[in-house]
């Protein structure tokens, strides 16, 4: 199944499946509070009430309760990519690196993303895939952790290079308002079989900028959840973008920035694509 979240003819947004042509309305006050329901509980939400899907705005199909959660240099192109544009020597991490981005910079799919010049002249692209958590969940155990999976969705982990570069740490430059598109809807962990054989692509412009396989990533997807629920509580709802592959604008060269009208295009095996248009203001 595919699960979104749309807004309604009063501007209110409403979670749904999408039926063929028709989004079928689901009877919960969010896609998130849906999704923390029991399994056999989510049946009962659903109903006949629906909208058609053209013509019908789409809004980022989950906002979880905290920040979204994010790892970084998880797939080997890109890790190498990044140290020769800084001119390190290549050292892969034993464990993911975490960090988050905030949900006041979740955007939606299709949306115009107002990006500020005086903030910063370096905004880049990530695709990536992202993962949403379907349960409560503590110390899950790397054989089981795909079982904690309520879907999968695209995300594009936009980032300002020159303030993560200046603060150190990740988590200004990738927070700023609107860095954070997700769509354009959650498809079911059970029509992903194999989350580690998708295809990959971010298209600016229309042009090809990166092209991977979810199968290069460092850790996979199992073990990103095992580690970070490690002595720490997952939540219906969570949010887990799983990294970025090699071709992202910084380590080009010249370095490729977005600019004003560039249209974005996350594509991955089985999602979609999330479009996306930037306007600097």
């Amino acid at each position: 199944m595919r699960y979104v979240s749309y807004y309604n003819g009063r501007g209110e947004v409403r979670p749904g499946l999408v039926d063929g042509a028709r989004i079928l309305e689901i009877d919960a006050p969010s896609l998130r509070e849906y999704i923390a329901l029991a399994p056999g509980e989510r049946a009962a939400r659903h109903t006949d009430r629906s909208v058609a899907l053209d013509g019908t705005r789409l809004a980022a199909p989950v906002m979880p309760l905290r920040n979204v959660f994010c790892v970084g240099r998880n797939y080997l192109e890109h890790a190498k990519e990044g140290a020769a544009a800084f001119g390190l020597d290549l050292k892969l991490p034993s464990v993911p690196t975490f960090f988050t981005k905030a949900t006041t910079a979740i955007a939606d799919p299709d949306a115009d993303l107002h990006l500020q010049a005086r903030v910063s002249p370096h905004y880049d692209f990530e695709a990536e895939l992202a993962v949403v958590i379907g349960e409560r969940c503590k110390d899950v155990a790397e054989e089981r952790a795909l079982e904690v999976v309520f879907g999968y969705t695209c995300l594009n982990d936009m980032t300002a290079r020159d303030l993560q570069r200046a603060h150190g740490q990740w988590f200004k430059g990738k927070s700023l308002d609107a860095t954070c598109p997700i769509g354009p809807w959650i498809v079911g962990a059970d029509e992903v079989t194999d989350p580690q054989a998708l295809g990959i692509a971010m298209h600016v412009n229309g042009v090809e900028k990166q092209r991977s396989t979810t199968a290069q990533m460092i850790f996979p997807i199992a073990r990103i959840i095992a580690e970070l629920s490690r002595g720490a509580t997952l939540l219906p709802g969570d949010v887990i973008a799983t990294g970025t592959p090699e071709g992202v604008g910084f380590a080009r060269t010249p370095p490729e920035w977005l600019a004003d009208g560039d249209t974005l295009d996350v594509t991955i095996d089985r999602i979609g694509t999330l479009h996306n248009t930037v306007r600097i203001v």
